[in-house]
């Protein structure tokens, strides 16, 4: 038992960067954690970090017992996962990722509520528009458009949204509204980029004709925080998640433009790795996102 102990308190200071921070998230003090790690050196013979006042640094020993660490405190938490899938109870840390503002607006609330519901749930939520996976970056579950690059992975599908093309209306009394996908060409499009992945190719469909546009603009971002605020403050055109406007379309912060086009619907899936047995804390809360989109579908 001090073995699990002292693992968690190691991991803590690992993950966190230093002594102090680790004593913040664990709710203890630097001399006690300082205490701890000294002792677990102690019964190993080993340094296993090198420590100065504005470096933590782990040494070769530090590495290896650190990614031990991190195997054993994960199966132990899937363990008791598994066991309380007998019931109905998510318990243990899981982590998601999802995109900035979809899990700004949405995931991140649903994730509260979910926790709420789940006293002994510890979440950890990153938000990235970079598109993250399961498997190389170390989630549990990946809130994302469009399906996994790893075909391996389990992708649930949970919602569709239109996209619609906006912009604010001083650009649009500067620069003049586009009539067809074709004068897209002649204005400032905001970019959005996956990857290192530039997405200007820009596909619409009126009538069941298909129009592909290649777009340009000077600004791009992987955040699509970033090119909503651009958009609002009149740099360019946008190709946005209608869920991720509504508000400022109802303010009238932003107007639809090249309406009777409609651009390619995104389709959310909840991707996850595959298991003899789903951990409980990932099918509840896979389950439980599904239900909320489905009676709030845009």
């Amino acid at each position: 038992m001090q073995a699990i102990v002292d693992f968690s308190v190691f991991r803590a200071i690992v993950d966190s960067g230093g002594i102090s921070a680790a004593a913040e998230a664990l709710q203890s003090s630097p001399p006690a954690v300082s205490r701890r790690l000294a002792s677990l050196e102690e019964r190993l013979g080993v340094r296993l970090a090198e420590r100065q006042s504005r470096r933590f640094r782990l040494t070769d020993e530090g590495m290896l017992l650190y990614e031990r660490s991190c195997q054993i405190l994960d199966q132990i938490d899937e363990a008791e996962a598994e066991v309380a899938s007998r019931g109905d109870a998510a318990r243990g840390l899981l982590r998601v990722s999802a995109p900035c503002d979809l899990g700004q607006r949405h995931v991140g609330p649903l994730l509260a509520l979910f926790s709420a519901k789940h006293p002994a749930l510890r979440v950890h939520l990153t938000l990235s528009d970079a598109g993250l996976e399961v498997s190389a970056d170390g989630f549990d579950v990946v809130m994302r458009y469009g399906q996994p690059e790893d075909l391996g992975m389990i992708a649930r599908h949970i919602a569709t949204t239109r996209r619609i093309i906006c912009a604010s209306p001083g650009y649009i009394a500067k620069h003049g509204v586009p009539h067809s996908p074709a004068d897209l060409a002649q204005h400032e499009c905001l970019l959005l980029s996956r990857r290192h992945r530039l997405l200007d190719q820009w596909n619409f469909q009126k009538n069941g004709e298909e129009y592909s546009i290649k777009v340009c603009g000077s600004l791009s971002s992987a955040n699509g925080d970033v090119l909503r605020a651009w958009a609002i403050n009149g740099e360019g055109i946008s190709l946005v998640p209608r869920w991720d406007v509504l508000d400022d379309l109802a303010e009238s912060r932003l107007i639809e433009v090249l309406k009777d086009y409609q651009a390619r619907d995104l389709e959310l899936f909840a991707v996850f790795a595959p298991g003899k047995t789903i951990i409980p804390r990932i099918r509840l809360f896979v389950d439980y996102v599904a239900e909320a989109f489905s009676s709030d579908s845009t």
